[in-house]
């Protein structure tokens, strides 16, 4: 895997993996041996919701996204932003729909994009506009709805199971 990034943000020498003692032991991360910077490499939060809207779970394909795969809303918090204005932003700017509901789900680790996800479900209410980051969007009943076994296709079938929902999970053939 290609480090997340080469260069020292500081002096612009180049990263070398260097272990050095920190709290609890040795520690082997990216390091810059001229200025002494450290590349943590923490995760970064990332906020999800199982938008219900008219009854129904909406769910969006984004445009970036090969085929016709539809997810949960999600997006990043801006700095200075709760976790709760950050969700009600980008619902707002992804589907231009109000939020009269926000409660969260859990939180779960998503290693594969070094992410924590943040899940909320939202009641919403409003005219879905989407906005150019999505291509279309389904409204699914909840014994429609299918889930995914990784990042937020979890915080969803948690919902559905606190509803009474036995959630069914999409398989996704493996990569070769």
């Amino acid at each position: 895997m290609t480090p997340p990034i080469r260069f020292c943000p500081l002096c612009a020498a180049e990263l070398s993996l260097l272990t050095q003692a920190e709290d609890g032991g040795d520690k082997e991360r990216l390091r810059c041996g001229a200025c002494g910077y450290t590349h943590w490499n923490n995760p970064v939060p990332v906020l999800a919701a199982v938008i219900e809207y008219e009854g129904k779970i909406l769910l969006a394909q984004n445009a970036a996204w090969p085929g016709r795969m539809f997810a949960l809303i999600t997006g990043f918090m801006e700095a200075g932003e709760s976790p709760q204005d950050g969700m009600r932003r980008e619902i707002a700017e992804e589907t231009s729909l109000s939020t009269s509901e926000l409660n969260l789900i859990g939180v779960y680790d998503f290693q594969r994009m070094n992410q924590i996800i943040i899940a909320y479900h939202a009641v919403c209410q409003g005219e879905v506009k989407l906005s150019p980051e999505l291509v279309d969007y389904r409204l699914f009943a909840l014994d429609e709805v299918k889930c995914w076994r990784a990042g937020t296709g979890q915080a969803l079938a948690d919902w559905l199971r606190a509803r009474g929902h036995e959630p069914r999970f999409v398989e996704f053939p493996k990569r070769s």
